[in-house]
Order: C-alpha cells, then structure tokens, then sequence
C-alpha cells in the first residue's frame, strides 16, 4: 500500500482524487491532507479517510481544527499550519505520491519539495511547472522524483506516448502535440458584448466543473497559454510544435502526431477522475468512478483553430515561451493578479489581457537560475501589476 499526500484535498481535483482512492482502498493509505480556507470540509475528510497530518493556512486554523479533531474518539491527527508545513508533508518519508492541487504559485514550493524528496508527483498544479520550468525538471532528474501529469490534456498526451515514455524526454517520433482546447464560455459571444462579462458568467464552463480561478482561466484561454508552456517543459517540445485545437465536445482530450502520418488520441467523458485513477494506478489501472464513454451519443467531433483576438491570453502565453527565462513566470504572476481582481469585481473581464500584456512590457526575463530568481520575478510582476489595476481603478 502506497502512501498519498494530496495537497488542496477540499478543492475540485483533491475531492476527485480521494473519491478515487476510496474506490480502490488496497492500494493507497492518505498520509496527508492540506487545505487554504474550508477546515468544515477538511474535517469532514479526515474523519473519513484518517491521514496522519494535515495542514491549514493560518495557526488559529490549526488550533480550532485539532480541537474539533480531538473530540473523535480515535483521531490521532497531527495538525500544522502554514506553508513551511506544506513542504514538510510533501516530503514525509512514507509518502509515496503527492497529489499537487494547489491553485497558483502557492503550489510551487510545496511541489519542488516533493520533487527533491524524489517523490512520485501527480501534477494539477499548472503553476508549478510554468513558473520555475527547466529548474523543475532539473530537479526531478537529479532526485529521480516521477512527474505524471493530471491535467486532462497533459495526461492525454501522456497516455498517448510511445510504451515507457517519461515526462521531460522527448519521444523523437512525434511530430506535433495537438493540444485541446473547449473555447469556454464565451467562443462564439459577441466581441463586443465581453466587456460586460460577469465573474458568475465566466465561471459558468459549458463542460468542466472547476475551481474560480480556472474557470476564468478557461474563459480568457490563459489555461490553454499556461498548458502550452507546461507541455513544452513536459513533452521536451518546441512551442511551435504544440497547436491548441478548439474542440467543443470535450471528448478528445489531446492528440500526437507521429511523424509516420499516425494520429493517437485519448478520449473520455470530461471527467477529472480518468486522469487522476490512470496517474494513481500507473503504469496499471484502475477503477475511476467515471461513466463510460458513448460515442453514439457524441454522434460528431468538431475542430477549429483558436482566434487570437478573442483570445489574447493564448498570444501572451506563445510569446512568453518565446522569450522563456522568468517570462513564464511573469505572465503567470500579472494572470492571477488579473483574476482575482476581476473576481473581485474591480476590473472587466477584457482588462485581464490588457495588465498581462503591460506587465510583460514593463519586465525583463532572467535567466531561471535559483528558486529565488523565480520567487523575485513573480513578486516584482505582482507590484507592476497591482499598480496598473490601481490607476485602473481610479480612472
């Protein structure tokens, strides 16, 4: 039985991740669970799953929750807090896998930790990867940590990998990645008519079931940008060799082109269990929970290639690749200051595009030589950002 650490447990893909282990309870025992804000339904988990820690944001978090623990008759929970106690689970010794769930650069240390305990990660953190690249995978092939990917297209393309592939090598026989993408919520609105767009509006994904902050990602295709730059670092693929292909069904996943004319493809109900039971059972598999696919009810698969003027983002997250260094990292920084400003109401949806291309404007790459060098990048991002949501406020 193999030891899980699932970081985020009460967000959308650690709630997917624990319905699949209880499933299948022979072959993991949850070691440890961590949470940002929802201790009510961290307590809720680990009453039913019983890891030996767990983790929250703040201390007084702590306290309440060990409280709360203490009165079950049985519990025997360490409870800690913060983000030094992150790395710290992510790295326990009879942790087999870590679950990397965590939105947003507070999954990036947490999840390096992991990789320098030479651990098996199971990555949903985008961010992770995006913002520290080449310095990641440098890592996890100096600790000999396993990188298996959960996003759905990342872990279709996984799948659709020559027999052995591993993440960071490139399989020389493929020619492109084709990279799906649903188009959101608003592929076919009005140009015009975005700048009215709401956050309930952005959040409502016509096909996935998915935190804020991605769904809004998904609705400016900043999620498609940052998946691009993952796959790249992933799959060992130059950027131009990675296509996004709009693909409203949400039934292929992604694609590889070989170089012998040979298209593989993963399909599957839009479902995050199929990615997450195949990284948890891999190289075998294993029950999901998922509902199997059936094709006469797709009756037909649509493709189109993404309008980058509708879609901004996608354009800032190709140059960002081009330019690489802490660009990426950039990018990422001034998008999550972007979202949570419009989440909160403060700026219109068509501005997200409008702070990220400013703040890469006003920034210059450097080389990623130290998690320092990222973490300085990403903070200096987030000041040029905050200033122009400021003046946009204002004005």
């Amino acid at each position: 039985m193999r030891g899980l650490c699932v970081l985020g447990s009460t967000g959308s893909i650690g709630i997917s991740t624990l319905d699949v282990v209880a499933r299948c309870p022979d072959q993991y025992k949850i070691v440890a669970l961590t949470a940002n804000n929802n201790v009510d339904r961290l307590y809720e988990q680990c009453i039913r799953h019983r890891p030996g820690y767990v983790v929250v944001k703040s201390p007084v978090q702590a306290s309440q929750l060990r409280e709360r623990l203490n009165s079950v008759n049985g519990q025997t929970v360490e409870v800690l807090s913060g983000a030094a106690a992150l790395a710290e689970v992510a790295a326990l010794p009879e942790v087999h896998s870590v679950m990397a769930a965590i939105v947003g650069a507070a999954g990036l240390l947490p999840t390096l930790a992991a990789a320098k305990a030479g651990k098996r990660i199971l990555l949903a953190n985008k961010e992770a990867l995006v913002m520290s690249g080449l310095l990641f995978m440098a890592e996890l092939s100096r600790s000999g940590a396993e990188l298996l990917p959960i996003d759905s297209e990342h872990n279709a393309i996984f799948q659709c990998m020559p027999a052995n592939y591993r993440a960071g090598s490139r399989a020389k026989e493929a020619r492109r990645i084709l990279l799906t993408a649903s188009g959101g919520p608003f592929l076919y609105k009005p140009l015009d008519e975005l700048d009215r767009v709401t956050p309930e509006q952005a959040c409502a994904h016509p096909n996935w079931v998915m935190g804020k902050k991605i769904s809004v990602d998904s609705a400016t295709m900043m999620n498609k940008g940052l998946e691009v730059i993952e796959a790249s670092l992933l799959f060992n693929t130059p950027a131009e060799k990675i296509e996004v292909v709009i693909h409203r069904q949400s039934v292929i996943h992604s694609m590889v082109d070989y170089i012998d004319g040979t298209v593989l493809a993963q399909m599957g109900n839009p479902d995050m269990r199929i990615p997450i039971a195949h990284a948890l059972a891999w190289p075998a598999r294993f029950e999901s929970g998922a509902e199997p696919l059936d094709v006469f009810a797709v009756g037909q698969l649509n493709f189109e290639p993404p309008d980058l003027t509708r879609f901004p983002c996608l354009h800032h997250a190709y140059r960002a690749v081009k330019v690489g260094g802490t660009m990426p990292a950039i990018l990422n920084a001034a998008n999550e200051m972007a979202v949570d400003s419009f989440l909160g109401g403060a700026i219109r949806f068509t501005d997200i595009p409008r702070i990220i291309e400013f703040v890469m404007d006003q920034s210059v790459a450097q080389p990623v030589d130290s998690i320092d060098t990222v973490l300085t990048a990403d903070q200096q991002a987030r000041q040029v950002a905050k200033g122009y949501i400021q003046r946009a406020i204002k004005t």
